[in-house]
């Protein structure tokens, strides 16, 4: 019997909604707030950046990127699937979590050279 992939799919899909649904709404009303109240966006990006220094910072970003990523990838490939749009499963699987492995391996190599 092969093994199934599904429950690290299953479980990013959980982590990702997760992060979304308590995270999310509070990084879109802050990054609102302080793209509108700012003063000096060159301090901002100063503070910013220095944040972004500590290794726990860069992985905490990276979580808070990566993880909604594959949240999106999974509620898509079941989505289609819901809708009966059919395909080959690897191609549909490729290219939803590919997708998502892609930019987030993206994303970590930008933290991680800043």
């Amino acid at each position: 019997m092969r093994r199934s992939h599904e429950p690290i799919s299953w479980s990013l899909f959980g982590a990702g909604g997760m992060l979304l649904a308590f995270i999310g709404p509070g990084l879109i009303v802050s990054t609102l707030l302080l793209a509108w109240l700012v003063q000096d966006p060159q301090a901002l990006y100063a503070t910013l950046h220095s944040g972004l220094q500590h290794p726990l910072v860069r992985l905490a970003t990276l979580a808070v990127i990566a993880l909604p990523l594959y949240h999106t990838a999974h509620r898509l490939y079941h989505g289609l699937h819901d809708l009966h749009i059919t395909g080959p499963t690897w191609l549909l699987g490729g290219v939803f979590y590919g997708g998502a492995t892609a930019l987030s391996a993206l994303c970590a190599f930008w933290l991680f050279t800043l």
